[in-house]
């Protein structure tokens, strides 16, 4: 049983994907297939499930996965060890945000490249929940997230961004615009501008009707809250929105949600697990540079 074996497996299972996971290791899939097939030979069992268009575990694979994954979390280990004991800062580093933050990630970037010109920076984006998976599973380093303000994180280390409000906005034209505020049951039957599944406003905006007892009417469903307030904006139906986005735009009516709602983008890591230097420096420039930018 080879290292790579291994890696290659836990790939393969969190990309569902043997071509995504070849990309991911950066060998060819046929490769990837190879190795994942000579391990299932010594273990005397199939991993995987590749009869269907998504690759799952089998129950063999399902009972192996925790093991692969802490031996490959065992060696990333033991390379921090000896990286921190040389004072070495190399390596490469993953982060990664939802689409809407006033964190200037660029500037950040540079000045870490300039710092540790020899570590390599890989950068990306997508919902709140997947980023979390991806920190949790080692895949990531440093994320920005979206949370509801009661959530805990228990294996995540989070330093808040933004703290604000979530309102419900409309355009002028609509019957919504003469209130200052709304109660979330009277938007029961109304057409709902929302973020995806799988973002912290969404998460919040599903729990809350839940409680009250109804499973909101999502009309239109957009990646940014700009591109939500752009369709409330012309009468497409009530945006659910930060308050920085409601109370920005011209052309929309801000109204407070009762019961209220607030959410927040907070810089994420992992509380716990081998963090390697360069990603421990990532962290440590991030929250300087949060530092910085708050108001006095």
């Amino acid at each position: 049983m080879e290292l790579r074996q291994l890696e290659y497996f836990v790939a393969v299972v969190e990309e569902a994907n043997f071509t995504r996971a070849a990309q991911r290791v950066r060998v060819a899939q046929p490769a990837v297939s190879a190795q994942i097939q000579r391990l299932e030979r010594e273990l005397g069992q199939e991993l995987l499930d590749r009869s269907r268009r998504v690759v799952r575990l089998t129950a063999a694979g399902a009972a192996v996965l925790p093991y692969a994954r802490a031996a490959l979390a065992a060696v990333a280990g033991a390379r921090t060890a000896v990286d921190e004991l040389a004072d070495l800062v190399r390596g490469s580093v993953a982060i990664a945000t939802v689409t809407a933050h006033d964190v200037d990630i660029p500037s950040l970037l540079a000045q870490f490249h300039t710092a540790h010109p020899a570590v390599e920076i890989t950068l990306g984006a997508d919902n709140s929940d997947v980023l979390l998976e991806r920190l949790r599973t080692g895949r990531l380093d440093l994320a920005i997230v979206s949370i509801g303000p009661e959530e805990q994180l228990d294996d995540i280390a989070t330093e808040v961004v933004t703290d604000e409000a979530i309102e419900a906005a409309v355009g002028a034209g609509d019957d919504l615009a003469a209130h200052d505020v709304v109660s979330l049951t009277a938007l029961r039957e109304r057409p709902l501008i929302s973020l995806p599944p799988g973002t912290g406003i969404r998460r919040q905006l599903d729990a809350a009707c839940a409680a009250a007892g109804f499973t909101p009417r999502i009309a239109f469903e957009a990646s940014t809250p700009p591109a939500l307030a752009d369709l409330a904006e012309r009468g497409l139906g009530v945006a659910i929105l930060p308050s920085s986005v409601s109370r920005s735009r011209p052309g929309l009516r801000a109204l407070t949600i009762e019961p209220p709602m607030r959410g927040r983008l907070v810089l994420a890591w992992r509380a716990r697990g081998p963090m390697s230097p360069a990603a421990r420096e990532l962290v440590k420039m991030a929250r300087r540079l949060l530092a910085v930018g708050a108001p006095a």
